[in-house]
C-alpha cells in the first residue's frame, strides 16, 4: 500500500537538471567528510550472497528477500543484500584492517515489502561504513562519541550545501540529543515509538536514539533488530527533523556490532539459535572476526533533505504505481 505527504504550498526550490548536480556534489561531498572523520577507506562490496553464508541481513525479520538462480553456477541460488551489516565485519578481516579505522561502500539494495510512501522507495542506497575497534571500546560512550562524529560531518555538508544554494537553506542544532528508548516510552507510555520519535525530534531537531531491538519494561520493542549484528544495547538512530514534511526524518541506523555474549543473548531471545550452524556466526562465536562499529547512511535521504524535497522520488529513479505519481503531480512533486 502506498501513501504520500503532500505538502501544502510545495514547490522544489531546484529544477531537474540542477536537482541532479545538487545530488552528485552532495554525494562526493559527503562521503569525504565521514571517510575523514571516521578514517575510513572505500571498497567494493557485493550486490548479492549465497544465503547459506549467514551474510545477508534479517532486517525486521519478515522482509522478503529477493533471490534468483545463476545459470553460470548450475542455478545456485543468491540472494540480493538487504544491507552489508555482515559482510562488513567479514571484509574487515579480510583486510586486516587495523583499530582505528575502518572501510565504507556503496550499498544497493531492493526492498521488496517496503510500504511506499515520501521516504522510503523500493530501491535502498546508502553509505554503508565500519570500523575495527578494541573490546574496551565497546561502551555507550564510544558509541556516543562516533555519532558526534557523524553528525558534525552531517553539520559540514549542510553548511556545504547552504553555501552552493540560497534558495534551499537548512539550519541544524550545534548539538545532537541523545536519549533511550527507554526514556521515551517513559515520557510518553501511551504514545507509539513512532509518535514518540516525532515528539523528541520536533523538540531538540537533531536526536539519536540510542538501544533499539530489545524489550521495554512495557514488554513492546521500540523497533525491530536483526539479532545477530548490532548489540541491542549499544546502537541507535540519527534523526533530524524535517521541516519540509512535519516529521522525524531517519538518516542513519548504526551500531557497536555484537560479541560472543551478546549474539548468543539475542539469538536466544529471538528464538533464532539455528543460525550458529552458519559461518559468520560460528566466527562470532570463535572470535574470530574483529571488534567492530559500523551503520548505514541513507545516499538519497540525504539528498532529500538537504535539497528540501518532498518525496525520496524527487532525488532517485525508483518505481511508483500511477496513482502516486499523479497525486504527486497534481501536488507539484515531479519524480524521476
Amino acid at each position: 500500500m502506498e501513501t504520500v505527504i503532500s505538502p501544502k504550498g510545495y514547490e522544489s526550490k531546484l529544477g531537474l537538471l540542477e536537482t541532479q548536480r545538487g545530488i552528485k556534489k552532495i554525494k562526493d561531498y559527503f562521503q569525504q567528510e565521514l571517510a575523514y572523520g571516521l578514517k575510513l577507506r572505500r571498497v567494493s562490496a557485493p550486490l548479492f550472497v549465497f544465503p547459506e553464508t549467514g551474510l545477508n541481513d534479517e532486517l525486521n525479520g519478515y522482509e522478503r528477500r529477493v533471490e534468483f538462480t545463476l545459470g553460470g553456477l548450475n542455478e545456485k541460488k543468491v540472494e540480493v543484500v538487504q544491507s552489508l551489516a555482515k559482510w562488513k565485519r567479514m571484509a574487515l578481516e579480510k583486510y586486516k584492517i587495523e583499530p582505528g579505522n575502518g572501510i565504507y561502500t556503496d550499498m544497493n539494495a531492493i526492498r521488496r515489502d517496503e510500504e511506499l510512501d515520501n521516504i522510503h522507495s523500493v530501491y535502498v542506497d546508502q553509505y554503508d561504513w565500519e570500523k575495527v575497534i578494541t573490546k574496551e571500546q565497546r561502551t555507550i560512550e564510544y558509541l556516543e562519541e562516533t555519532v558526534v562524529t557523524i553528525y558534525n560531518s552531517i553539520k559540514n555538508l549542510s553548511d556545504y550545501v547552504n553555501r552552493l544554494y540560497r534558495e534551499v537553506q537548512t539550519e541544524l542544532p550545534n548539538e545532537i540529543k541523545f536519549v533511550t528508548t527507554q526514556e521515551l516510552e517513559d515520557r510518553w507510555p501511551d504514545k507509539t515509538a513512532k509518535e514518540r520519535e516525532d515528539l523528541i525530534t520536533e523538540e531538540f531537531k537533531a536526536v539519536f536514539i540510542e538501544k533499539i531491538g530489545g524489550p521495554l519494561k512495557s514488554g513492546k520493542t521500540h523497533d525491530g533488530r536483526a539479532p545477530d549484528y548490532d548489540d541491542w544495547e549499544l546502537n541507535g538512530d540519527i534523526i533530524l527533523w524535517n521541516d519540509v514534511l512535519d516529521k522525524a526524518f531517519e538518516l542513519s541506523s548504526m551500531g557497536i556490532r555484537v560479541d560472543k555474549d551478546s549474539m548468543l543473548s539475542q539469538l536466544k531471545y529471538d528464538d533464532s539459535m539455528d543460525r550458529l550452524n552458519q559461518p559468520f556466526h560460528k566466527n562470532v562465536v570463535e572470535e574470530l572476526l574483529p571488534y567492530s562499529i559500523g551503520g548505514g547512511i541513507g545516499q538519497s535521504r540525504l539528498c532529500m533533505y538537504f535539497l528540501r524535497k518532498a518525496h525520496i522520488g524527487e532525488v532517485q529513479a525508483s518505481v511508483w504505481s500511477e496513482e502516486m505519481i499523479n497525486e504527486c503531480e497534481d501536488n507539484n512533486i515531479f519524480l524521476l
